[in-house]
C-alpha cells in the first residue's frame, strides 16, 4: 500500500524536472553559444535603467555574435560561478572583465587581449590614510578570484594587513564607503565608473597602477577553438573599422545618466521602485515561482521520507535517516553549486539554472520536512496503530488512514515555518544566476549604488509575501483542525 502512495509522487516529480529538461535539450539543436558573465562589473557588464545587460565585454561580444552569424544566452552570475561553469562545460565561454594570467591559461584556452588595465587600491573617501604602509594591523576587502584580490593579497605580507572576501563588487565597494574596511583592490577603470557613478570611494594611486595587465575572452581548455577564432579575427576588424573605440568611448566618456536612468529617479525611494519596477516584478515573481513549486514537490518528498522513516523496513528507515542527514547537513548555497555547476561535469549534461534552484530547495526543504513527518507520526499514539491492527487492518492501511490523517495535523505548524523558510532561502540562489529577488537588487544596485533604499525595497516585498504566505498557511490549518 505504501508503494502505490509512492509512484504518483515519483511520477509527477519525473514529469515535471522532465518538463525543464526537455526544454533544454529543444534548444540545443541552435546554433546558440552559452556566454556567461558577472553583470555588477561596471562599465564591462552591468544592466542598463530597461534592465538590458550592456557594456564594454557586451557591447564586444553582440559585436562578435553579429559578425559571426551565431546567437548567445547570457548567463550573468557572480564571478566565480560564472568562471566554473566554463570550466566544467555548463557554459561555452566567458567575458566578465576576467584578467589573463598564467594561472588561467592552465585551465582556459584565451583570445587575443580586448583592454588593457591597472589595479587601484581605495578607500573611503576623505581617509586619511594616503599610503599602503598605513594599512598594517587594518581590514582590507577583496572579491573573491579576482586578479585585483590576488595583487591585494601579494601585498599582505609586505604591509600586514588582514583581508576579508566578497562575492560581488556593490558589497565591497559598500563594505569600504561605510567604513568597515579600510581600503580595497580592483581595475582601474571599473572604479572609476563606479566613482563617476557616485559612489563615495577615492583612488590613492591615479597615475601608477599596479599589476598592468588586460582582459580576454575565455573558453575552457580544448573546446570551441572556433568561438575563440571568430572573436580574434572580428576584435582585429573592430579596432581597424572604430568600431572597437566607439564602444570604449561609449561607456568611459558619455553621462553616465544615458546608462543608470534620471539620477533625481535614485535620490528617492518611491522614484528607484517607480524607474525599476519592472525588474522589481519579475523577480517577485520568480520568488514565488520558486517557492511554490518547491513547497509543493520538497513537501511530497518530505511525507515520502518521512514515510519512509516509521516504515516496518529496516532497509526504508535506515535510507531515510540517511538522506535527510546528508542534505540537512549540507549548507543550501554548497548543494546549489554542486547542482548547477560541479554535477554537470560529471553526468556531461547541462542543468538549466531553475531546474538545479528547485532540486536544492526540494532535497534541502524536504529532508527537514522529512524529519518532522517523521516526528509527527511517532507523536500519534502507539495505541491508535495497535487499535487499528487489532481491528484488522495492514500495516499499510493503518498508516494512510489513521496514523498520517492524525499526524499531519500535529504537523501544520511545523509546515507553515518551513514553507516560509523555503521563501527565505529562494534568495541563496541567486548565487547561481537565478533572476529572483534578491539577484534583482544586486543588479539594481551595482547600476545606480543606491544599497539601503533598493535593499528596504527588497526586504519590505519579502515581509509582504511572508506576511500573505503565513495569513494562508494559518487559514489551511484552521480548516484541517475544524
Amino acid at each position: 500500500m505504501v508503494n502505490q502512495r509512492v509512484k504518483p509522487i515519483l511520477v509527477a516529480l519525473a514529469l515535471f524536472l522532465g518538463l525543464f529538461a526537455f526544454g533544454q535539450r529543444a534548444n540545443a539543436a541552435e546554433p546558440n553559444y552559452v556566454i556567461s558573465t558577472d553583470a555588477t562589473y561596471a562599465p564591462f557588464d552591468f544592466q542598463d535603467k530597461n534592465n538590458e545587460y550592456i557594456g564594454i565585454d557586451q557591447d564586444i561580444l553582440k559585436e562578435v555574435a553579429k559578425r559571426n552569424h551565431f546567437t548567445y544566452t547570457l548567463k550573468p552570475m557572480s564571478f566565480n560561478a560564472a568562471a566554473q561553469m566554463v570550466a566544467n562545460g555548463q557554459a561555452d565561454g566567458i567575458i566578465a572583465g576576467m584578467a589573463i594570467t598564467d594561472e588561467r591559461k592552465q585551465v582556459y584556452d584565451v583570445s587575443d587581449p580586448y583592454y588593457k588595465t591597472g589595479v587601484a587600491w581605495i578607500t573611503k573617501k576623505g581617509s586619511k590614510i594616503n599610503s599602503l604602509s598605513e594599512l598594517k594591523g587594518k581590514t582590507v576587502a577583496l572579491k573573491s578570484g579576482t586578479a585585483a584580490s590576488n595583487y591585494g593579497l601579494s601585498l599582505q605580507k609586505k604591509y600586514g594587513f588582514k583581508v576579508k572576501y566578497f562575492n560581488d563588487t556593490d558589497t565591497m565597494y559598500n563594505d569600504v564607503a561605510n567604513g568597515n574596511s579600510a581600503a580595497t583592490f580592483e581595475d582601474m577603470p571599473v572604479i572609476q565608473y563606479a566613482i563617476k557613478n557616485g559612489l563615495k570611494l577615492e583612488i590613492k594611486n591615479p597615475n601608477n597602477p599596479g599589476n598592468a595587465g588586460a582582459y580576454g575572452f575565455f573558453v575552457k581548455k580544448g573546446q570551441n577553438p572556433q568561438l575563440i577564432a571568430d572573436f580574434n579575427k572580428t576584435l582585429k576588424e573592430m579596432k581597424a573599422d572604430g568600431t572597437y573605440q566607439k564602444i570604449v568611448d561609449k561607456y568611459l566618456k558619455s553621462d553616465q545618466k544615458t546608462f543608470t536612468g534620471s539620477t533625481e529617479d535614485n535620490k528617492t525611494t518611491w522614484g528607484i521602485l517607480k524607474s525599476n519596477k519592472t525588474a522589481f516584478f519579475n523577480g517577485l515573481v520568480e520568488t514565488i515561482e520558486l517557492t511554490v513549486f518547491a513547497i509543493i514537490l520538497a513537501s511530497l518528498w518530505g511525507i515520502l521520507l518521512g514515510t519512509m522513516g516509521v516504515s516496518q523496513s529496516k532497509f526504508l528507515r535506515g535510507l531515510s535517516n540517511t538522506i535527510i542527514y546528508a542534505f540537512r547537513g549540507l549548507p543550501l548555497m554548497v548543494l546549489a553549486f554542486f547542482i548547477y555547476i560541479g554535477l554537470p561535469g560529471v553526468i556531461g549534461t547541462k542543468i538549466p539554472a531553475f531546474t538545479a534552484g528547485l532540486l536544492t530547495l526540494i532535497l534541502n526543504e524536504g529532508a527537514y520536512t522529512g524529519a518532522f513527518v517523521r516526528g509527527g507520526f511517532e507523536a500519534v499514539d502507539r495505541g491508535q496503530m495497535e487499535a487499528a491492527q487489532s481491528l484488522g487492518l495492514p500495516y499499510g492501511k493503518a498508516m494512510s488512514k489513521v496514523i498520517i490523517p492524525q499526524g499531519l495535523k500535529i504537523m501544520v505548524p511545523s509546515f507553515v515555518n518551513q514553507f516560509i523558510i523555503t521563501l527565505k532561502d529562494t534568495s541563496i540562489l541567486s548565487a547561481i544566476g537565478i533572476l529572483e529577488l534578491t539577484q534583482t537588487g544586486t543588479l539594481i544596485v551595482a547600476r545606480n549604488s543606491q544599497g539601503f533604499r533598493v535593499w528596504a525595497i527588497i526586504g519590505i516585498m519579502y515581509m509582504i509575501v511572508i506576511t500573505l504566505l503565513t495569513w494562508l498557511s494559518n487559514w489551511l490549518e484552521k480548516r484541517l483542525n475544524k
